[in-house]
């Protein structure tokens, strides 16, 4: 595509080189620019992309593009420089315009919340298949096309960035795909990633305290939330989440709320419960249905029922969806439970916020002695720290605190801050080596007890300082019990 074709009806002036240039792609990584790409300057939180235009233009960029009024070192006359006024939305336009804006050919559905984004997903997947869809989902855990992993080589982000979302929505209409689910997280909304990204439903489930460090504040983080609502045709709504309410008051006409409150367009009522299962009745004005689901505890309940609605929110008839319901499968590292010899119930969950985490432990028997196995992640949200030490001491017997991804701050002064919403009588020990604290928690476990290691989830690493270390919560508990095995053998 020519530079002249890419910037027509785009804000921007153009000085050097000439706008018949040919582009062949975006990037806003100097190190990752291949010949033919447009360079996009980009500032970031310490250091602004004009430092690193000799490199990208060194790797052959046919253009550059910054939003910046400074003069950029050295470029070379015959390289056209481009400047717009806003190079975050610039490179969502660029990359959705040179894959040929694939979304236009799919139905496209995203999922924003503080919590259980990966989970309404998936589930959202596994009914579009039950349907006989072909349904892709792109979010934490990677890249699914229906229910296979598929192979990238793209940096694992909730929501990708611009320039690699829209090649895999390509490469998914040429595959046949028909509907795409994406994950919509507040840091990928406020940088304008899901821009240039026809949303046929946007999909709120809930809103609690996390990423305020990197938002500057609550309200900052709620109005990254809301562009989901101005960017999507249709909304689904948790009508009993206060934010997500509030995001109908606006958006009354596209919307379409659900919840255990009456004054729900979709009203929930828990019939049963039992192990393993969970009995409801969903009434609308027009109609009712009794659902069973494979889960127990309202947050499973929510997030199964907000992928119902997303579904019957694309057209497709509620009592043609219900009966699916039981064949839901809850995604990896969500509450993904570990089979062994011992018969202890061991769970792995990436719940890393007090919500969260509430939800899951609530979901146990609490007549069973539960070890809890957790800490959080460095550099981010401090405040939530005591909230997370307050839940875990109210429904964990023992707690055994250990290291998430401490990044650069230093993993005892992270425990201390969970330590202080711990209630007196709270036994607890402190491993800093992960490994070993999940491996001292199955030691003191016994058949019929429950081992909940939080925080992770997913992840095949961890954060210490700079570096990233392989890790994952699943093997070091399998072997573990790898290990016991051995050593009756022995």
């Amino acid at each position: 595509m020519q530079l002249a074709e890419l910037l027509k009806d785009w804000p921007c002036s153009v000085t050097g080189g000439s706008i018949r240039t040919e582009i062949t792609g975006v990037e806003d990584y100097a190190q990752a620019v291949q010949p033919g790409d447009i360079f996009i300057v980009r500032k970031g939180k310490k250091t602004s992309g004009s430092r690193f235009v000799k490199e990208a233009l060194a790797r052959g960029a046919a253009a550059i593009v910054s939003e910046e009024s400074i003069s950029l070192p050295i470029i070379d006359k015959e390289i056209p420089f481009v400047w717009v006024p806003n190079t975050a939305l610039f490179l969502s336009y660029a990359s959705a315009k040179l894959a040929a804006f694939p979304a236009e050919a799919l139905t496209v559905i995203a999922i924003t919340g503080t919590n259980g984004k990966t989970t309404v997903s998936h589930f959202v997947s596994q009914l579009l298949n039950a349907l006989h869809k072909h349904a892709a989902v792109i979010g934490t855990v990677g890249f699914f096309i229906n229910g296979e992993k598929q192979q990238t080589a793209y940096e694992q982000l909730t929501t990708l960035q611009a320039k690699e979302l829209h090649p895999i929505l390509k490469q998914c209409v040429q595959k046949g795909v028909t509907h795409v689910v994406l994950e919509a997280s507040s840091m990928g909304l406020q940088q304008h990633r899901l821009d240039h990204c026809d949303i046929d439903c946007g999909v709120f489930l809930n809103l609690s305290e996390d990423h305020l460090e990197d938002h500057g504040g609550l309200e900052a983080y709620k109005r990254a939330k809301k562009r989901l609502a101005d960017l999507s045709k249709k909304l689904v709504l948790n009508g009993d989440d206060n934010f997500c309410r509030s995001v109908g008051i606006y958006d009354k006409k596209k919307s379409c709320s659900f919840g255990f409150d009456n004054h729900n367009d979709l009203h929930i009522q828990i019939v049963s419960e039992s192990v393993g299962k969970t009995v409801l009745c969903l009434q609308t004005s027009a109609s009712e249905h009794i659902v069973e689901i494979p889960f127990v505890g309202k947050y499973h309940v929510q997030n199964a029922v907000a992928s119902l609605m997303a579904v019957w929110r694309l057209g497709v008839p509620m009592e043609d969806i219900v009966g699916h319901m039981w064949s839901l499968r809850l995604p990896e590292g969500r509450l993904e439970k570990i089979e062994n010899p011992l018969g202890i119930d061991v769970y792995v969950d990436y719940a890393h916020t007090a919500e969260a985490l509430q939800a899951v432990l609530q979901t146990f028997d609490h007549s069973k002695t539960i070890y809890l196995v957790f800490s959080c992640g460095g550099n981010r949200d401090k405040a939530k720290r005591f909230a997370m030490g307050a839940v875990a001491s109210k429904y964990a017997d023992v707690i055994y605190l250990t290291t998430d991804n401490p990044r650069d701050e230093d993993p005892i002064v992270i425990n201390e801050s969970i330590i202080a919403g711990f209630t007196e009588q709270q036994y607890y020990e402190i491993y800093l080596d992960r490994k070993l604290a999940i491996h001292q928690a199955l030691a003191k476990a016994e058949k019929g007890d429950i081992v909940l290691v939080a925080g992770k989830g997913h992840e095949q690493t961890q954060q210490i300082k700079n570096q990233k270390f392989p890790f994952s919560d699943q093997q070091c508990v399998k072997d573990y019990f790898a290990s016991l095995i051995t050593d009756d053998a022995e």
